[in-house]
């Protein structure tokens, strides 16, 4: 169980946040894992895109030989997503909406963020922005998949119906592969929400064709309001 706030490494605009994407990392990285993307993303300056990068919890995880490393939650068997580590999920869940609240204090509203990650960070950008009680301005899932996909309909939360939702995955993913990330985006579509699906030529990991689209969409989802 988490019990201390998530330590994090963020990038500040020039000038006042109007905006922050909150990006969780992947099994076993950091919080510097995608801090390289953001030069790379080449937003508008005037964007004022305030980035949290999140550490997740270090964990015995059993895949791995109950190897110790940073992880959302255990992962107990390669054959995803049958069998889950559900109290993990929720304590990640709780821990990552403290950030979002924190966002808030700091004068960003709730409809200005984006929840984003890649791969175990991409899971729990879509349990926990389906599930938060208030609207967000995107959700980002990268090579991923729903988890705890049995009680997303019992405890998704309305405020995020509408929400956009771009959700990218590697053809050749050997870890998580592509059919996981399509039967969700499926469900999700099922369900009446908004989803942008991109595949590419790539494995597990993030291309510079699927850097340009990220970027796109972000300045889309956080576009200035009209005066």
């Amino acid at each position: 169980m988490i019990t201390d706030p998530l330590t994090t490494v963020e990038i500040e605009p020039k000038g006042a946040a109007r905006s922050s994407v909150i990006w969780m990392h992947g099994l076993g990285a950091d919080a510097h894992d995608f801090e390289p993307i953001v030069p790379e993303l080449r937003l508008a300056s005037e964007s004022s895109i305030r980035f949290v990068f999140p550490n997740a919890p270090i964990r015995p995880v059993t895949v791995n030989g109950g190897m110790r490393m940073r992880a959302w939650y255990d992962v107990l068997s390669i054959d995803l997503p049958r069998q889950e580590d559900t109290d993990g999920v929720y304590a990640s869940e709780r821990a990552i909406c403290d950030l979002l609240e924190r966002e808030q204090q700091r004068g960003v509203p709730a409809e200005r963020i984006v929840l984003a990650g890649f791969s175990q960070g991409g899971a729990m950008a879509l349990h926990t922005a389906l599930r938060y009680p208030d609207r967000l301005a995107g959700i980002l899932a990268l090579s991923c998949y729903i988890p705890l996909v049995s009680r997303l309909n019992g405890e998704r939360r309305p405020a995020n119906q509408q929400t956009p939702i771009f959700m990218a995955h590697g053809d050749y993913d050997a870890v998580i592969p592509m059919r996981y990330g399509q039967q969700s985006a499926e469900l999700l579509e099922n369900l009446g929400y908004r989803v942008e699906w991109q595949d590419y030529s790539m494995g597990h990991e993030v291309c510079w064709e699927e850097i340009r689209d990220i970027a796109k969409w972000l300045e889309r989802v956080l576009a200035a309001p009209s005066a």
